[in-house]
């Protein structure tokens, strides 16, 4: 039997509400990436070059460090994982998240918020990421996605 997980990182709570979405529609686990450090607006001003957000997305090493961990990862077939997109990629907190497990035999779809940037390289950065994982093209969502959206795109990868 198919085991599903909905990971996400939520910095502003737009990306939670879609990753409880798809949770529910896929009957999946639901699971928040929380920074040990909250981040602030002040961190989140993309405008601002010195910013938390804007020194760690210039920063390829930055590692976010992650207040909680799932238990047992290779428990799960797929691995729905929500971010919102921050300079035309995953935020580093993600990078966190995927380089703290071995994701072999796992299919990991990433879907994101945007007010209107796609995901660009990031399924090739999160390819890079997951050895022995399989990472399929996402898709991106806002909060207002009608639920019927989020069940056919289930339904396609779920196949």
């Amino acid at each position: 039997m198919s085991k599903t997980l909905v990971a996400y990182f939520s910095a502003s709570g737009v990306t939670g509400k879609v990753a409880e979405k798809i949770a529910k529609v896929a009957n999946a686990d639901l699971f928040e990436i929380v920074p040990v450090t909250p981040y602030t607006s002040e961190d989140l001003d993309w405008q601002n070059s010195k910013s938390r957000s804007s020194v760690e997305m210039n920063d390829a090493t930055c590692r976010p460090a992650i207040s909680i961990k799932i238990g047992n990862i290779a428990g799960y077939n797929h691995v729905f994982l929500g971010f919102p997109i921050w300079w035309y990629r995953e935020p580093s907190i993600i990078d966190t998240f995927l380089e703290s497990y071995d994701f072999s035999g796992i299919i990991i779809v990433p879907f994101c918020t945007s007010g209107g940037s796609n995901l660009g390289d990031t399924v090739k950065n999160l390819q890079k990421l997951t050895k022995g994982a399989m990472v399929i093209n996402g898709k991106r969502f806002t909060q207002d996605t009608p639920e019927e959206e989020y069940k056919k795109w289930i339904d396609e990868i779920m196949a």
